[in-house]
């Protein structure tokens, strides 16, 4: 696939088939996933797939902090990708100053191109996604294990669409695009 294609194609998937995704492929779409840019290379992003149902229902439930939609999301998707950040890097100097001004908010900013890195290689595969952003932290700690020196940035619920969403209407190129004088 091209990348304008799967970039102007991909969309946020909630409905899932009960195919499972092979671990070959996960494999495939972290190794892809590898090659986001990261803040000095520091390539901070870890993945940890959750695919056993009982453990998928508990996040679904008690993790979410009651939105119903992650709710039914999670409970559809063949897999829930916890997308962790090894803390204090991205962002950072080796003596633990931060290196700009946006402090450790530079950790998310590379969570969230390897997220989208992620999806784009999931989609290439056939793949459905949606990054989810509510959820309880803590309680998802209480549920699976979280290495050492990591946190949640996000999930990410992952599968074989079961719907092709049509695109939300996307705003101009006049309306995002102006130059400096």
């Amino acid at each position: 696939m091209e990348a304008l294609t799967c970039i102007q194609t991909r969309r946020s998937c909630r409905k899932f088939t009960e195919e499972p995704v092979s671990r070959e492929i996960l494999e495939e779409i972290v190794g892809a996933a590898a090659y986001a840019p990261s803040w000095k290379n520091t390539q901070i992003t870890r993945y940890i797939v959750v695919e056993d149902k009982e453990t998928l229902a508990k996040i679904a439930t008690d993790c979410v902090l009651g939105f119903e939609y992650n709710t039914k999301t999670i409970m559809r998707s063949a897999a829930l990708i916890v997308m962790t950040i090894v803390k204090n890097r991205s962002g950072f100097e080796r003596d633990g100053s931060y290196s700009t001004s946006k402090g450790d908010r530079w950790e998310m900013f590379d969570a969230g191109i390897a997220a989208q890195t992620f999806c784009l290689a999931a989609h290439e595969k056939g793949l459905g996604t949606v990054i989810l952003g509510v959820f309880d932290e803590e309680k998802i700690a209480e549920v699976i294990t979280i290495p050492e020196g990591q946190q949640i940035a996000a999930l990410v619920a992952i599968g074989y669409p079961a719907e092709q969403p049509e695109a939300p209407k996307r705003k101009t190129v006049n309306e995002l695009l102006s130059y400096s004088k």
